[in-house]
């Protein structure tokens, strides 16, 4: 019964959030966040003071790493030799460290992320500037606690004569929180103190006048003055940091030189990086790549080819590597032991007062010293006045006790001046030594009086403080390193020059959705007929376009699906392979059936056009400032277009704008209404008339500043509207100067192998929207199918491909000039039961 009396019930979820509770507590408050006073982990902390405490300073010859961190293990931090053995070497990288805190002798790694020699190799000892955060530590200003094992006492925070939080910057993980405080510039963090100081209601603007932006210890460019302020206003905030680099020239090409590099940033793995990207060709114009490093400083040579643009690789390097990075502001700390994410301002405010706290504890101790010693000096003073008394006295006392006790009572000393006397030395009773404690007397008077004055006056404190601030910024400061700029500056060259080599190509997709890429001399090689076009039987050529390797291609597919894909990402085959399946390079799916494709060269595109949803043709359009006369009421606004027709009879013209996406998986190009499908999709400049036709030979013609210039999302108008049976097939633009053009004529072509021709002139001009005239008449032996519609001159050829997968080529001259309503005639021979 006793021992079942101990047990005690819990709830796990109880025991588990207590339990974390405490682990966090402990993790977040004794090992990765620093203090906001020292800018110190409790690792750092430790080491700092045991190396002080052991008289291991800047002045002193350096002593085995492995010493030290063996005091540290041993008396203040059990938690494993290598982590000690890590933050020392930390704090002795000046790669790592804005201001190192520990002067190393020996292998401390390197920017290659080379690990250090083992600390048996290793020598240490403290830097200069880390004694400073020790000043006076014996005197009283800080607070101390016992170790770990109750045998001795440690440091709780340091006296930290500078601001080192902001000064050297920290990173650390614990659980829940994470810190990330870039390193800055001494000389202005303490101009902003004193600032602080001298103007307490000074604003954040007035602040970063003193205090720009971080000042990192590898240098380089730092970029966003709008991330630096939210940063130091809330204590987050993004910023870009750049390498800084030169152009040198080297016989027939350019050498890439980079002399800094962003902070936390490993040189080896760049190198790697970049080399990489040269020999996997993902980057054009890197002819080699060198890590020239040495003893005089870092350097890291990206050699070019000839005739490469250093712009434009430069942008690439900085967008695909880490010679640009993103640096994110988190400032935690410690205040009040609580973490906490401050602002520059409030990391400014708990620096002022800790040293305010240190500087009068000092001054206290100090006075308490001096006015002890004044009065032990009173004492001498007075003892030599009445030596033979005080001789006498001490003779006739039979120990020091008794002595004590004599002087006190017969000449009215004090017991502290009783002991000074009883200790005094005989060579002081000479008149000389008389002279110099009257002396001392005086300094020890006014140096009391300085020190009352200080802690009675909390404006005599600060200038105590401002004193040794600016001592410090007199010893310590340096040059800046860091070069600020207000924003992030984005490459002004097209990056894609970077990766891909531009040149002409020919890209062919076949109805069945087989698509490929081929150079021009491949193109012409093969003769371009489709018995060595790679075409498989039963498959025709849908479209064909010479276009160039940085254009991007548009499929279209019949659910009203827009595919973007960069020409250059288009599978390369010799013009006679079949090619590559579509779905295989975009997200066009099996069930889709391809419409059109379209060529969209991305530098050609007017980025901004404007966008109408127009209920009526009649309507103003909204045009750009300086374009409203040229668009014309009721017109298009002049630019680039696309024309979408649908089965239904639907057109809408949408910019090509757009379309301006890297989303191969696929974007809406237009909505469709139930059953309905995409038709046609043509390229325009939106002036000109377009012509509809219908499958059973109906058709329209109408001006293409009465069709609504819509968004992707939008479904269109009407354009034409067929019978129940009846579905648009076919649709063709005429170019503005090509509607007077009186050798311009239509051709209607019938899958049955039958065709005609008809003067435009005989096709009347009507509003959209209607069921239109007959475009073609069916003969007395079979109803007509209408499949192409085209525009055409005398001269002109036609390549006709039948379901068989044959090629019949017909001249313009074989072709029957008939009137708008007249039969086709036979152009082409096809066996029973082919079609066009």
């Amino acid at each position: 019964m006793t021992e079942a009396s101990r047990v005690v019930e819990v709830p796990f979820q109880t025991e588990l959030g207590d339990s974390f509770g405490r682990y966090a507590q402990k993790v977040i408050l004794d090992r990765a966040i620093p203090d906001v006073r020292d800018g110190l982990k409790p690792v750092q902390r430790r080491i700092v003071y045991a190396m002080f405490d052991a008289g291991n300073t800047h002045d002193k010859p350096y002593r085995k790493a492995a010493k030290t961190v063996g005091d540290v293990m041993g008396n203040y931090h059990p938690h494993g030799d290598s982590s000690i053995y890590d933050a020392m070497v930390r704090m002795a990288q000046p790669w790592k460290m804005r201001y190192p805190l520990v002067d190393g002798h020996g292998n401390f790694g390197s920017m290659d992320d080379d690990p250090p020699a083992a600390m048996r190799y290793t020598e240490a000892r403290l830097s200069e500037i880390a004694s400073e955060l020790m000043r006076d530590i014996d005197k009283d200003t800080v607070t101390w606690k016992p170790n770990f094992d109750e045998k001795s006492l440690e440091p709780v925070v340091l006296p930290a004569g500078f601001l080192n939080l902001l000064i050297n910057g920290t990173s650390g993980v614990s659980a829940g929180f994470a810190t990330e405080i870039p390193s800055h510039h001494l000389g202005e963090i303490v101009d902003a103190t004193l600032a602080v100081m001298r103007t307490p209601s000074i604003d954040l603007d007035e602040l970063m006048a003193y205090v720009p932006g971080p000042d990192f210890p590898t240098g380089g460019i730092l970029m966003g003055r709008d991330g630096i302020r939210e940063a130091y206003e809330t204590g987050r905030g993004k910023v870009v940091l750049r390498s800084r680099h030169t152009i040198e020239e080297q016989k027939d090409r350019q050498l890439l030189v980079f002399n800094e590099l962003p902070y936390n940033v490993i040189k080896a793995d760049l190198v790697r990086d970049i080399d990489e990207m040269r020999l996997g060709k993902e980057v054009i114009g890197i002819a080699d790549v060198r890590d020239e490093s040495d003893r005089e400083g870092l350097r890291v040579v990206v050699e070019l080819t000839k005739g490469a643009d250093a712009d434009v690789v430069l942008a690439y390097l900085f967008k695909k590597t880490n010679l640009q990075v993103s640096y994110h502001f988190n400032m935690v700390a410690i205040a009040r032991n609580t973490p906490v994410q401050m602002g520059l301002r409030q990391i400014l405010d708990a620096f002022i007062q800790h040293r305010q706290r240190v500087v009068m504890r000092r001054s206290r101790h100090d006075r308490e010293k001096k006015a002890a010693r004044l009065h032990e000096v009173e004492g001498l003073i007075k003892a030599v006045d009445i030596l033979d008394e005080v001789i006498a006295t001490i003779r006739a006392s039979r120990d020091k006790a008794e002595a004590r006790v004599n002087l006190v009572a017969n000449f009215d000393f004090t017991e502290l001046q009783a002991e000074a006397i009883l200790e005094l030395k005989l060579h002081r009773l000479t008149n000389l030594e008389l002279h110099d404690l009257q002396v001392e007397a005086g300094e020890l008077e006014k140096a009391v009086k300085r020190l009352d004055k200080i802690i009675g006056s909390r404006k005599e404190l600060d200038k105590v403080v401002v004193s040794e601030l600016e001592e410090i910024k007199r010893r310590f400061s340096d040059e800046r390193r860091t070069t600020l700029e207000d924003v992030v500056e984005k490459p002004a060259v097209d990056l894609l020059k970077a990766t891909v080599k531009d040149q002409e190509v020919v890209v062919g997709v076949t109805r069945a959705g087989w698509v490929k890429q081929s150079s021009l001399g491949s193109f012409n090689a093969s003769g371009a007929t489709r018995k060595t076009s790679g075409v498989r039987p039963g498959d025709r050529m849908l479209r064909l376009l010479h276009t160039r390797t940085t254009h991007t291609v548009l499929a279209f597919s019949n659910t009203g699906q827009c595919y973007p894909i960069p020409v250059h990402q288009l599978p390369e085959a010799k013009w006679g392979e079949t090619g590559t399946a579509l779905v295989n390079v975009c997200g066009i799916s099996r069930d889709e059936a391809l419409v059109d494709l379209i060529d969209l060269d991305p530098k050609a595109v007017a980025v901004g056009q404007p966008v109408s949803d127009r209920p009526s043709a009649f309507e103003p359009v909204v045009v750009p400032d300086g374009e409203a006369e040229s668009a014309g009421e009721g017109g298009v606004a002049p630019g680039r277009y696309l024309l979408f027709v649908t089965r239904h009879g639907a057109v809408k013209l949408t910019p090509t704008a757009e379309f301006l996406s890297t989303r191969s998986s696929g974007i809406v190009a237009l909505k469709l209404a139930d059953g309905d499908q995409l038709a046609r999709v043509i390229e325009t400049d939106g002036q000109g008339e377009v012509l509809l036709l219908t499958r059973g030979g109906q058709g329209i013609r109408s001006e293409l500043g009465e069709v609504s210039v819509q968004g992707r999302a939008a479904r269109g108008v009407a354009g034409l509207k067929p019978e129940k049976d009846d579905e648009v097939t076919d649709a063709v633009v005429l170019d503005a100067y090509e509607v007077g053009d009186p050798e311009v004529q239509i051709a209607v072509f019938t899958s049955s192998g039958r065709g005609k021709r008809t003067p435009l002139e005989q096709f009347p001009k009507q509003r959209r929207g209607g069921k239109g005239v007959r475009m073609i008449v069916a003969s007395l032996k079979s109803r007509v199918e209408c499949v192409a519609l085209s525009k055409m001159r005398d001269g002109d050829g036609f390549e006709i491909v039948d379901s068989n997968g044959n090629e019949h080529f017909v001249e313009s001259r074989r072709i029957q000039n008939q009137r708008r309503d007249g039969i086709a005639y036979t152009l082409v021979n096809l066996k029973e039961g082919a079609t066009v």
